[in-house]
């Protein structure tokens, strides 16, 4: 062969060398291309929620943030809270969309007859139901969370791909704003977003529901919610994206002091009582179960119930974490001991007329409905709905990110009614 024929099938070989590396390095970039169209298609839900915003609440105030919500998106006339109508069961129901009895967190304070007290615990294995997160996670989806109950930990050894914790309360609703928004500037940012707000829960406890602070305060909260609607429009994330907007439950004017810690005292029956609206009651010795039912019915404006004969429909009594006896009233009536100062003060305050806010009541009092609302993908424009549960949130967020609920979930999906 000459020197010719050689050089000329050296110069085929490189060639064919050539198109082949740049064939495979095309194919890579359409598959990349390919995963990267996929990947800016799927759907992110951003859940919200304000603590102890009450359903009519944002009918008292300019809040063009949630009222973008109701325009371009749809609101509940309320959202029903499970019993008791407090922050942590109400979260953990939205989160594992059950109730109490099958979640185990029954109060914001309760005892566990193996693990001791519980706290507004930021532990998630006092969690016996899936969250949603987890779910999440366990289905492919990135999920972030920020101080929503229950997600500063890990539950069960599992935990999602972004998380802020411990809790801190003086944390800015500006700064969360800041890192939802940082989030999905990730390459590959969380497709599930769940974070707690401080609503106007603290200000409506000080200073009663009707006072012009509460609005005030919910009118600071807009204006972050407006910053985020407009962090979402700067992005053009709307074909993808959906935020639901919720809070644990409402607020009653309160403040009138029933002292059943005393009315015990009285009876020499030794007990602790954890609650303030609905309240359950630990005896020291339970022989003493009949004489505590005897002191506690004297009681005005109180009614008692043995645990173990809760009405079903409660969907409360976890098994080991209710004590003896629950104690119910209704508002403006507390449960509070007057052996304190503060509570003391209280009383004495609300002879003169100043109130206070609580919750925990009956979850269909009027006063106890909360708010949803949500916008974006998979939303019908300007509809409103009527009575949501707590239950339903998990079901309709797995719905619209396209996977399957928490394992424990017994609500539905808002969407298909």
């Amino acid at each position: 062969m000459t020197a010719a024929a050689v050089n000329h099938i050296h110069r085929f070989e490189r060639c064919r060398s050539r198109r082949w590396w740049s064939g495979l390095a095309l194919g890579l970039l359409v598959s990349a291309a390919a995963a990267t169209a996929t990947a800016s298609e799927d759907p992110i839900v951003v859940v919200i929620s304000m603590d102890g915003v009450r359903h009519d609440f944002p009918d008292r105030a300019v809040l063009p943030g949630l009222r973008r919500l109701e325009q371009q998106g749809m609101r509940a006339r309320r959202l029903t809270p499970v019993r008791p109508s407090q922050t942590f069961p109400g979260h953990v129901s939205m989160a594992t969309g059950t109730y109490p009895d099958v979640h185990g967190i029954v109060g914001n304070h309760f005892r566990d007859a193996r693990k001791g007290s519980y706290a507004m615990s930021s532990d998630a294995n006092w969690i016996e139901a899936e969250p949603l997160w987890i779910a999440a996670e366990r289905q492919g989806v990135a999920a972030a969370t920020y101080f929503w109950v229950g997600s500063e930990t890990d539950w069960n050894e599992a935990g999602t791909r972004y998380r802020i914790a411990p809790f801190d309360n003086a944390r800015s609703t500006a700064v969360k704003v800041d890192q939802l928004l940082a989030w999905l500037d990730e390459p590959d940012p969380p497709r599930l977003i769940m974070t707690y707000w401080a609503g106007v829960d603290s200000v409506a406890h000080d200073s009663g529901p009707e006072h012009e602070d509460v609005l005030e305060q919910l009118v600071d909260e807009d204006r972050e919610l407006q910053r985020l609607l407009q962090g979402f429009d700067e992005r053009d994330l709307w074909p993808r994206l959906t935020l639901i907007v919720v809070s644990d439950h409402g607020m009653a004017e309160t403040g009138e002091i029933i002292d059943a810690q005393a009315a015990l005292e009285d009876a020499g029956i030794p007990a602790v009582i954890n609650g303030y609206a609905s309240a359950q009651v630990y005896l020291n010795n339970p022989e003493h179960l009949e004489y505590a039912i005897a002191a506690l019915k004297a009681l005005p404006h109180t009614t008692v119930v043995k645990t173990n004969a809760l009405p079903g429909e409660w969907r409360m009594n976890f098994p080991g974490r209710l004590g003896d006896l629950m104690i119910i009233t209704q508002p403006p009536y507390m449960f509070a001991s007057l052996n304190t100062i503060e509570h003391w003060l209280w009383r004495l305050a609300y002879q003169f007329g100043w109130r206070r806010g609580g919750h925990g009541y009956d979850p269909e009092l009027d006063e106890m409905g909360g708010i949803f609302y949500a916008i974006g993908r998979g939303v019908p424009g300007g509809r409103r709905l009527g009575e949501v549960h707590q239950i339903d949130v998990a079901p309709t967020v797995s719905r619209l990110l396209g996977i399957d609920p928490p394992a424990e979930a017994e609500g539905r999906s808002v969407f298909i009614r």
